[in-house]
């Protein structure tokens, strides 16, 4: 049993309310941030510990690298991936190389500690997005598309599904959805032919989307997470896309066009997407779990793609796990410090 919710939980042990709300059937996931974070072995604690409250729940982190990163003391600092796009100019075969270590070791991890996925990689364009900038690659889909799939066999190898995001593409619009309304007026043929593309190429090996927050006004009105044309037409029916959809977090600003945090996690839901994720907000979480009491529970099958594969080790303050990943961390640090 896997609920349509997503949300977060308040420190770096589990309290009496988030025990509760773990127990509810439409939670059905949890993602961490750094207030979560102390060490390795408190958080193996931490995700331990919700799996004896509810053995199915999903646990997810945003480890993207770069800006992006919630786990840092005693994880590898990851660069950006940015990074990789810079050196796939003059040495592609090294920058995929590169790329698919830094996924795998990411993925490592994070799996170590009892996470099960990593909302990565992003598969936008750095274009006029400040938002977006090195998260993504590159600034040419030709150069994302390779990168993206090495850092995603990577991630694969060490037992993590991956998230491609923000469907059709953020990296076009300039807003920063978490604080603004972004609106995109490009036809459906330019966003096609341009920022979809990766998302297109790459289908084969992703196994969840996210869309963005965005509204593409002259193709619908509904920002794409709220969008049946972008997630049943396009997603499911043209590109016949069977991965798990995630909304965005459904209390940045570009998300509030849907009204209150029940009737955006509806919306969503209703949209086709299979969870729902309400972050750093506890009373809009609980507003969204009223609002989705009496909603089926989705698609428990789909959503198992997304477990990942934990060891069952244990973790201490420093993690040591082993010969690979040494090798491997100190590949992609030395890396990261040449820049």
């Amino acid at each position: 049993m896997i609920g349509a919710l997503m949300l977060d939980v308040a420190g770096t042990e589990l309290n009496q309310e988030d025990i509760e709300l773990l127990q509810s059937p439409q939670v059905g996931g949890v993602i961490l941030f750094s207030r979560n974070i102390i060490s390795p072995a408190q958080v193996r604690a931490l995700t331990d510990h919700m799996r004896q409250i509810r053995p199915d729940i999903l646990i997810a982190v945003d480890q993207e690298g770069g800006r992006v990163q919630r786990l840092k003391n005693g994880f590898t600092l990851l660069p950006a991936m940015g990074r990789f796009g810079e050196l796939y100019t003059s040495e592609p075969e090294r920058a995929i190389d590169l790329a698919e270590k830094c996924g795998w070791l990411m993925a490592t991890e994070v799996l170590a500690v009892g996470i099960d996925f990593s909302f990565a990689p992003v598969l936008d364009i750095n274009d006029i997005s400040d938002v977006i900038g090195d998260r993504a690659f590159a600034q040419n889909v030709s150069d994302i598309i390779p990168l993206a799939s090495a850092f995603m066999r990577g991630m694969k190898r060490a037992g993590m599904a991956n998230t491609g995001k923000h469907f059709p593409g953020h990296g076009s619009v300039k807003a920063d959805s978490h604080v603004a309304a972004a609106i995109d007026t490009r036809s459906y043929e330019e966003i096609e032919q341009n920022d979809m593309q990766s998302f297109i190429e790459l289908q084969p090996q992703l196994d969840a989307l996210m869309p963005a927050h965005v509204i593409y006004e002259n193709v619908d009105p509904n920002p794409a997470g709220f969008s049946p044309f972008w997630i049943q037409k396009i997603l499911r029916e043209k590109l016949k896309f069977d991965g798990v959809l995630f909304s965005d977090d459904l209390t940045m600003q570009a998300a509030c066009v849907a009204g209150g945090a029940d009737t955006r996690i509806q919306a969503a839901l209703d949209a086709g997407c299979d969870m729902g994720l309400v972050c750093n907000n506890r009373e809009s979480a609980c507003t969204a779990l009223k609002g989705i009491q009496d909603y089926p529970l989705p698609n428990k099958a789909r959503l198992e793609r997304m477990r990942g594969k934990i060891p069952n080790i244990t973790v201490g303050e420093q993690l040591d796990l082993g010969e690979e990943w040494q090798s491997v961390k100190k590949i992609i640090e030395d890396f990261k410090n040449t820049l």
